[in-house]
């Protein structure tokens, strides 16, 4: 029997529960029934700490510091970018209120087929290219293993250790949801040891009155704080698939520990990690970091800590994939979320094979990842938003209907009160905008200020309200 994207597997091909230990995830965007949910808010805390107990955490903290800041004020941005943890606890929310995932329940906010453009874009495209920068960094990481066991890196065995990574996050990725919320808990007590170590060792070399060479003031300064505040959230920015993991959870479960867990969950581990990173920075060359740590790290730790980057990266990545998979069902591709979830690896591999074989092909995309942060603020904002107007109250049912007769069709299929909002928002964030290859008209005028993401979040919130007000009657009353 052949199935759309928005339905299940038959029921009778399939065991009784769809979540039990060892099976592989039956349900895609449709939504999840009364009888399939179960757990508790607090699962999702291993289930978003994981994947924040990472090297990628390091390399921004250390980054920080590069920039010409000093430990304190790196420190300050990493907490206040990280603030934005409650907006992807906010979204959660609305996955046990609708019993589908992010990516359906955006039809609200975009329109049936308004949402299939913001999630090609937003949802699928900015997942792949993550897939890609993960996998180059845990793969480095892999190199660096072999290498100390005495395996030469040829190229067959890079592409090996490539593809043994990306099968390794594929399978949890498939196996999906009830596998990543059993999976995360110990993976994050595992890697916490391990970073707990690493951070014992740096903090013994840290210089807690470092200060740069040449200590920034006025605009330079408020330059470099905001370029590093846009480079911080651009980690919760990129979460607004929150609800693809609360899905699962009953729905009277209570809304402020769903938010609160899962912003919990993302907050906690990025501010210490980072913060480490930005810690080694006053000790060590953190333009380098897996070579650099090697100054402050015993060589017995070195192997330990290298694995546990990537598998920190691996736990990333099973989420970015999963969440991959039913972008593509939600853009309209009619397959398994199993077979968009390899789909979508494969690209990401190939991504990822080019760029550290043929060409350094990831600085392309992570520059191209950095003008996006124009558009994800705003995207979150929009979500944020309507939950706020809506009261979270979303009918998962009513969100899977795609007909013209839905009654989130709107107009032509578009929520032009989305639409709008998206476009006005992104566009004064890129004016806003200031980064290495591009800076916007507003970010010139006053001497490289970056405030694309206050500006951009801020107007796409308030445009989205008023429009919606307007156009559908919708309001917080």
């Amino acid at each position: 029997m052949e199935t759309t994207a928005h339905e299940t597997v038959p029921r009778d091909d399939l065991p009784p529960h769809p979540e039990r230990r060892g099976s592989i995830e039956a349900h895609g965007i449709d939504v999840i029934g009364p009888d399939e949910r179960h757990g508790r808010a607090r699962d999702l805390f291993g289930v978003w700490a994981a994947p924040n107990v990472s090297y990628l955490a390091l390399v921004v903290g250390g980054a920080l510091i590069l920039m010409g800041l000093n430990l304190w004020q790196a420190i300050g941005v990493i907490v206040v970018g990280n603030l934005l943890s409650a907006g992807v606890g906010l979204l959660a929310v609305s996955g046990p209120a609708s019993g589908t995932p992010s990516e359906v329940i955006m039809r609200a906010m975009f329109g049936i087929r308004g949402n299939r453009v913001n999630i090609a874009l937003t949802g699928w495209l900015v997942s792949v290219c993550y897939l890609a920068l993960n996998w180059a960094a845990a793969s480095l990481a892999a190199f660096a293993v072999a290498d100390r066991l005495g395996i030469e890196v040829t190229t067959p065995v890079k592409i090996a250790l490539i593809l043994l990574i990306a099968a390794i996050t594929l399978t949890i990725s498939v196996y999906g949801h009830g596998t990543i919320v059993r999976l995360y808990t110990p993976l994050t007590v595992v890697l916490t040891v391990v970073f707990t170590v690493l951070a014992a060792y740096v903090i013994g070399h840290a210089d807690w009155s470092y200060q740069p060479q040449e200590t920034l003031h006025g605009t330079s300064l408020w330059a470099v704080l905001t370029a590093g505040l846009a480079l911080v959230a651009s980690g919760p920015l990129s979460y607004s698939n929150s609800a693809d993991f609360a899905r699962y959870l009953p729905a009277d479960t209570s809304s402020v520990a769903v938010a609160s867990w899962t912003a919990i969950g993302s907050f906690v581990p990025s501010v210490l990690f980072t913060s480490i990173g930005a810690l080694a920075g006053t000790a060590i060359d953190m333009t380098d970091p897996q070579t650099s740590l090697g100054q402050v790290l015993p060589s017995w730790f070195m192997p330990i800590f290298l694995i546990a980057v990537v598998i920190g990266t691996i736990a990333n990545n099973a989420m970015t994939a999963y969440s991959s998979g039913l972008a593509l069902q939600a853009i309209g591709i009619r397959l398994r979320r199993s077979v968009t979830v390899l789909l979508d690896g494969t690209v990401g591999v190939l991504m990822t094979l080019y760029a550290l074989l043929v060409s350094n092909f990831l600085d392309t995309v992570s520059s191209w990842l950095q003008f996006l942060v124009a558009v994800l603020g705003p995207v979150m904002a929009i979500y944020a938003t309507d939950i706020l107007l809506r009261r979270n109250r979303y009918d998962g049912v009513e969100l899977s209907d795609e007909s013209a007769s839905s009654e989130h069709w709107y107009h032509w299929g578009i929520n032009w009160a989305g639409a709008i909002a998206l476009v006005a928002g992104s566009a004064a964030a890129l004016a806003c905008i200031h980064t290495e290859t591009f800076e916007g008209v507003v970010s010139g005028w006053i001497g490289g200020i970056d405030l694309s993401l206050p500006v951009g979040v801020i107007v796409a919130a308030v445009v989205y309200g008023t429009l919606s007000t307007v156009l559908y009657g919708r309001s917080a009353d």
